[in-house]
């Protein structure tokens, strides 16, 4: 395998960098006013007990990019953060000091209020896009071509096509596991009873090879269906003991933080939050009011899980060894899309103001980095 393989889903070794790019705060939950505030208590299951974080030496978080057009996923290459933009179709490539330039822009995507270009996923070697195409959504592959600064794109190869797609709910998540494989997010594309159905690809994780083929150790080969009963799942990341997290947005109700386990079924459209465990359902280990969160992508750093908020518009803090508390780290860059950490441990954000929903200021969208000393 190459020497410039990089994931960029979890971190370990270093310190809880997100406390470094936001001021924290942690005030208290309040419950959604239309409905009652169930328990957020985390199954009983045990949960590891990770190594002390260390503390963190403070840095000056930094503007990498500005200017970006609706931009939904990063993933990193050694010093280079590649964007998808969702409506324009491009890929972009940022450098550490701020030169920007497109990549590419991928032919045959198709545009609705939640489809278009999404994630993005890489094995150092090639691009790995998730989009929504007039076949479906679809994986393709895209071997790098070039060096850092002139990266180009060779020619695609399907990955998956033809998943259920929609004009919202279309999940859009991608990234490599601890185990090479590769994990797809698709949503339930607002055909809620598809989320139930094993025979449908919509509202699922999905866990196939990086060629596209079907692992053998697959819940229920030949199917690509690792879990199901999700409503839109929007961020993977998994901890240094092989735990898989994944965060997902409910309808009106609770947002969700899920611990993923093969064959596991979450519930919706049943269950929205917790209350499912009795229906044989795996409930959140914590759960927000939407209006508070909308989590999207997320990363680990050391012991502790990072959840860009949009809605919330701050990035959260989870403990590993916790997962039913959190904090907010809260700064004033507006809707937060996706968090990520490069090789020597800088995290990046991803703001998400351009996309019609939020409220643009000047230089948005951007990429804010904190630098983490090397160890």
């Amino acid at each position: 395998m190459s020497s410039r393989r990089r994931t960029s889903s979890s971190v370990a070794g270093v310190g809880v960098a997100a406390a470094l790019l936001f001021s924290a705060c942690a005030p208290a939950e309040e419950p959604d006013a239309a409905s009652p505030t169930p328990s957020s208590t985390p199954s009983a299951s045990p949960r590891p007990t990770p190594t002390a974080t260390p503390t963190p030496v403070p840095v000056t978080p930094r503007t990498v990019a500005s200017g970006l057009d609706a931009p939904w996923s990063m993933a990193v290459v050694g010093d280079i953060v590649f964007v998808s933009e969702r409506d324009t179709a491009r890929i972009l490539e940022v450098s550490l000091d701020g030169t920007t330039r497109v990549v590419d822009t991928i032919e045959g995507v198709v545009h609705s209020d939640e489809g278009g270009l999404l994630g993005l996923a890489t094995d150092g070697d090639a691009l790995y896009v998730y989009s929504t195409a007039r076949s479906g959504n679809r994986v393709e592959k895209y071997p790098l071509t070039g060096t850092p600064g002139s990266y180009g794109l060779g020619e695609p190869a399907a990955v998956i096509d033809g998943m259920p797609a929609g004009t919202h709910h279309n999940g859009g998540r991608i990234a490599f596991g601890p185990d090479g494989m590769l994990y797809i997010a698709n949503g339930d594309t607002s055909d809620e009873p598809a989320s139930q159905d094993p025979g449908s690809l919509a509202g699922k994780i999905l866990r196939i090879a990086p060629d596209g083929g079907i692992p053998s150790d697959n819940p229920d080969p030949p199917s690509a269906v690792y879990s199901l009963g999700h409503r839109n799942v929007q961020g993977f990341a998994w901890a240094e003991d092989g735990t898989m997290f994944a965060s997902e947005f409910g309808r009106n109700y609770r947002d969700e933080l899920n611990v993923i386990e093969p064959g596991g079924n979450y519930g919706w459209p049943s269950v929205e939050g917790t209350g499912g465990e009795a229906d044989g359902y795996i409930d959140p280990v914590q759960t927000w009011p939407t209006d508070a969160a909308s989590p999207s992508g997320i990363a680990i750093v050391n012991d502790t899980i990072l959840i860009a908020n949009l809605r919330g518009r701050v990035l959260r803090a989870v403990p590993v060894a916790d997962p039913s508390t959190s904090t907010e780290l809260s700064a004033d860059y507006g809707r937060l899309r996706d968090v990520t950490v490069g090789p020597d441990g800088t995290v990046f954000v991803l703001t998400n103001n351009t996309d019609g929903r939020g409220s643009p200021r000047e230089g948005d969208d951007r990429i804010v980095s904190l630098a983490v000393p090397r160890s």
